[in-house]
């Protein structure tokens, strides 16, 4: 079994590199296991094919320095938080029995992010419960939930409750986007235009980046929002 320390749980292919990228890079750095789980193939993005956006996030996690990958290959856009979704969700929780897990954010422009944030957060807290079972390799799991939930913020606009410095490893966040190459802008391409293809949405990426690095007096940062309080045993711990 690989334990990670965190697990990413993203709607999308992207989601996580856009959203938390630098803080996963920050983590790995630190020598934490570090984990995405993609819930679709973005197989309802207006560019690039699933087999295509699978080997991108291959790219992406390599430059990242994950310790795994996988797709649940949930149907994009049609996925429920359901009991069937679920109790899949739960098998991958228990099957990496992470101590963090960061999800989509709660609310945002496309409605997977929303439904993949409360999928992940319902998951978490079943999975703890010992009366839910679930199977590996004909192997009963133990019951395992994750100490924290934290949500990367997304397109649009929300508080955050606390900012990473991701300053050191701003480069690896772009070349980790970067890897999604059918997604973003690119003057060659003859596919149709996105809301992410525009020229405009990378320096976005970046401005946000700036804006909340701003806020905790750093060159660039990403934003969380937590399900809950965050305590602390020492005040001089808080930057």
């Amino acid at each position: 079994m690989l334990k990670l320390d965190i697990l990413v749980i993203a709607s999308h292919p992207d989601d996580a590199e856009l959203g938390c990228s630098g803080t996963i890079a920050a983590q790995v750095a630190k020598g934490y296991k570090v984990g995405i789980v993609d819930l679709t193939h973005g197989e309802m993005g207006t560019r690039g094919t699933p087999e295509l956006r699978l080997q991108e996030a291959a790219n992406a996690a390599q430059i990242l320095g994950l310790a795994t990958r996988e797709n649940m290959g949930f149907q994009d856009v049609f996925f429920k938080d359901d009991a069937e979704h679920q109790l899949k969700l739960i098998q991958v929780i228990r099957k990496y029995q992470p101590d963090i897990v960061l999800a989509n954010a709660v609310t945002d422009r496309h409605p997977d992010h929303g439904k993949g944030a409360s999928l992940a957060t319902n998951a978490c807290f079943m999975s703890g419960l010992t009366k839910i079972e679930t199977w590996q390799d004909e192997n009963k799991q133990a019951a395992w939930r994750p100490k924290f939930v934290y949500h990367y913020i997304q397109n649009n606009y929300i508080q955050p409750d606390f900012i990473v410095d991701i300053s050191e490893h701003w480069e690896t966040k772009v070349k980790s986007i970067a890897a999604f190459g059918s997604q973003f802008f690119d003057p060659k391409s003859k596919e149709p235009a996105s809301f992410i293809s525009s020229p405009e949405f990378l320096p976005f990426i970046e401005s946000r980046a700036r804006e909340f690095g701003h806020r905790i007096q750093v060159k660039y940062g990403e934003g969380f929002t937590v399900e809950r309080f965050i305590g602390i045993a020492d005040l001089f711990d808080l930057k």
